[in-house]
C-alpha cells in the first residue's frame, strides 16, 4: 500500500510499504477513504521538533470502511463506514464514562493516540469502543458532507473540547484564540452552546470571514495588550470564557488576559511551551482546563447527529483538496496559510 513518510522538515514523501495485519483481539484494520492534515502536523513539517528523519506521517484523521476486525471487536463489522478518532478510549474506565476518552485510564499516553492516518490503510488498536459508524457509505454523501464529517476525527471534538471545558454556557461571552481549524471549529461549539458574543483573535481576512459565517461576533486583529484592550472594549469589559486553540505561550498569555476575574479558560491547542505557572492565575480566580478531546463521547451524543441534520458546517475549514500523492503540497499550502485545512482524498 501507499503511505506518506516524513522525510524531514519540509518534505513528505509517497512511498510502499506493506499492509497492516491484526496484530490483537480489538485490532480493526480499515481502508481509508479520506484523511487529512492538521495544524499539530505543521509543527515537526515546518521546524522538525524531535521527529526523526524518514518515520511515519503523523496523520491522525481519517473516514474510512472496515476492512477486517479482530475476535474482540463486537462493535463495527467489515463493510461498515465509520469516523476513524485520533484517540482511543476503552469506554469503560472512569475517565471514559465521565466524558473524557481523550485520556482514557485504560490506555495512557501514547497508546490512546493515533499517527500514520495519511495512509491507504491503517491498524486501528483498541477499536471495541472509540470508532464511530456513520449511517450507509460514503457514496450516500455530498462532498460537502463528507468533509463535515471528517472533521469528526478531530478538529470539531476538539473545538468543542475547548467550549466544554471551559463550561461555555448560554449567554456567555467566549474569546477565541487561533483561527485554524480548531479556532474555526470552537466558534461553532460556543454558539452550539448558545454563547451571547464569540470573538475571534485573527488577522487573516478569509479566516475571519469564515468564522462570521459560523457564528461569531466580533473579530479582534491587534495581539498582547493592545489585543486585550480591544476584546475588553467590544464585550464591556472581560470575557467569560476563553478558548485557547493554539498551543503556544503566547496564545495563553491572551487567553488569561481576556477574563474577567473568575473567568474559565479551555485549552486545547498541543502545548509548546512547559513553563507557564498555574499560580500566575491565583489572583484572578480563573479555572484552567484542557487537553486531548473526547472525539468519541462527543461525536456519539451530540456532534454527529449535529453534522447529519444540518445543524452544523464544520466541513467548511477544508479549504482545498489534494491526492495522497500530493501530500507534500498538502502540507507545504498549510504552512503557508494558502489554505486553512488540506482534505486527502484516499479512496472511494
Amino acid at each position: 500500500m501507499k503511505t506518506a513518510i516524513f522525510e524531514h522538515a519540509g518534505s513528505m514523501v509517497i512511498e510502499d510499504v506493506a499492509k497492516p495485519t491484526l496484530q490483537a483481539d480489538d485490532d480493526v484494520i480499515i481502508k481509508v477513504v479520506r484523511a487529512c492534515v492538521c495544524g499539530s502536523d505543521l509543527w515537526s513539517y515546518s521546524h522538525g521538533d524531535d521527529k526523526p528523519a524518514h518515520s511515519d506521517n503523523s496523520g491522525h484523521e481519517a473516514l474510512g470502511i472496515v476492512e477486517e476486525t479482530g475476535p474482540a471487536i463486537n462493535t463495527v463489522q467489515p463493510g461498515d463506514f465509520v469516523i476513524v478518532p485520533f484517540t482511543h478510549g476503552c469506554g469503560e474506565c472512569d475517565a471514559c464514562r465521565a466524558g473524557f476518552d481523550g485520556t482514557c485510564d485504560n490506555h495512557k499516553g501514547a497508546t490512546n493516540w493515533s499517527g500514520g492516518y495519511q495512509s491507504e490503510y491503517i491498524r486501528f488498536h483498541y477499536g471495541n469502543w472509540a470508532l464511530v459508524k456513520v449511517p450507509g457509505q460514503p457514496s450516500d454523501y455530498s462532498e460537502g458532507m463528507i468533509k463535515s464529517l471528517l472533521t469528526l476525527a478531530d478538529v470539531m471534538p476538539t473545538g468543542y473540547h475547548a467550549a466544554r471545558v471551559a463550561d461555555v454556557k448560554r449567554g456567555d461571552k467566549v474569546v477565541v484564540i487561533g483561527d485554524g481549524a480548531v479556532g474555526q471549529c470552537a466558534v461553532i461549539a460556543a454558539k452550539m452552546l448558545g454563547a451571547s458574543q464569540i470573538i475571534l483573535m485573527s488577522r487573516h481576512e478569509d479566516r475571519q470571514q469564515m468564522a462570521l459565517a459560523s457564528g461569531a461576533t466580533g473579530i479582534v486583529a491587534e495581539r498582547g495588550e493592545e489585543g486585550i484592550a480591544k476584546v475588553r472594549e467590544i464585550l464591556g469589559g472581560g470575557a467569560d470564557a476563553a478558548l485557547e486553540c493554539v498551543g503556544t505561550e503566547a496564545a495563553m498569555d491572551q487567553a488569561l488576559g481576556v477574563l474577567h476575574n473568575g473567568g474559565r479558560v479551555g485549552f486545547v491547542g498541543v502545548p509548546h511551551y512547559s513553563n507557564h505557572p498555574l499560580g500566575s492565575t491565583f489572583a484572578q480566580n480563573i479555572i484552567v482546563g484542557g487537553g486531548s478531546a473526547s472525539v468519541t463521547t462527543y461525536d456519539k451524543q451530540v456532534l454527529l447527529k449535529a453534522v447529519l441534520d444540518g445543524d452544523i458546517n464544520p466541513g467548511r475549514v477544508f479549504t482545498d483538496t489534494y491526492s495522497l500523492a500530493d501530500v507534500n503540497q498538502a502540507y507545504q499550502d498549510m504552512a503557508d496559510r494558502k489554505t486553512i485545512k488540506s482534505m486527502l482524498v484516499v479512496g472511494d
